[in-house]
């Protein structure tokens, strides 16, 4: 089920995401009826209108849509939340600006899921403090990633530094056991920010050699919590590490809120 505004929403409406793909989103794990960091998803929302649309948002109107398409729903669940206009204009974007909002539920997955092996491909998203829905770069070098073996792309920028991954922000755990996320231009994660607020951590600069170099890497984002990096490139990382463990635990503490 799909809804737009609270409504099923019809294939005309969905046009412009198919064929202008202009927009913004933000997916929420729900488990048991809550979502962790959902006033952080929400503050996402409400900022990155401002920057695709120019638009405010109404958060209290997107939380009812939220609760709308959740009703119902058993067992854990992801709910996608997409900010767009469906009268967009490939010729004229700029009249664009009257965001709506789609809402899409899907199944979520066991979490942590296994452990991944990551290729380092050079990549930099559009716009990387946005989580926009042009998902293109990132999925072609993501589908890179699987042709040659791996499960995903570790993003590599310009200037040689690690950024992020495919859909997920990065963290390592270094020789002295502190928490390293890498000072790049990335998305700002929720589940990042909910970790940063509550585990001691650190920002710096990452190259792939001392990625490579770490006593632990691992993934996050809302779906999978942190999922340890079983490899970089063809250098094999411990899956298994006292603060990956901490890590987890601090994730899964953080209580939910409800839609």
């Amino acid at each position: 089920m799909a809804t737009l505004n609270g409504k099923p929403v019809s294939l005309d409406e969905l046009l412009s995401l198919a064929l202008v793909n202009v927009g913004h989103f933000t997916s929420m794990r729900v488990d048991d009826g809550s979502i962790r960091g959902l006033s952080l998803h929400m503050e996402r929302l409400t900022k990155d209108c401002k920057a695709v649309w120019g638009a405010d948002l109404d958060t209290a109107r997107v939380r009812d849509f939220v609760r709308q398409a959740l009703d119902g729903q058993t067992g854990p669940c992801v709910v996608r939340v997409t900010i767009y206009d469906p009268n967009v204009d490939v010729g004229h974007p700029a009249d664009a600006g009257e965001p709506q909002v789609l809402v899409t539920v899907r199944g979520a997955g066991a979490m942590p899921p296994a452990p991944l092996r990551a290729r380092s491909m050079p990549y930099e998203r559009d716009l990387p403090e946005v989580k926009h829905v042009g998902l293109f770069g990132a999925l072609h070098t993501r589908r890179g990633a699987q042709l040659a073996g791996f499960d995903d792309a570790l993003f590599i920028g310009r200037d040689g530094l690690v950024s992020e991954g495919g859909t997920w922000n990065v963290g390592f755990v270094d020789q002295n056991g502190t928490v390293v996320w890498p000072q790049a231009p990335v998305l700002p994660g929720v589940t990042m920010a909910l970790l940063q607020q509550r585990a001691e951590h650190r920002i710096a600069t990452v190259t792939l050699e001392q990625a490579k170099g770490m006593a632990a890497a691992f993934a996050t984002n809302t779906s999978i919590g942190v999922r340890a990096l079983a490899a970089i490139d063809d250098t094999e990382l411990p899956t298994e590490h006292p603060v990956l463990d901490r890590l987890r635990e601090t994730y899964l503490s953080v209580p939910g809120e409800r839609p």
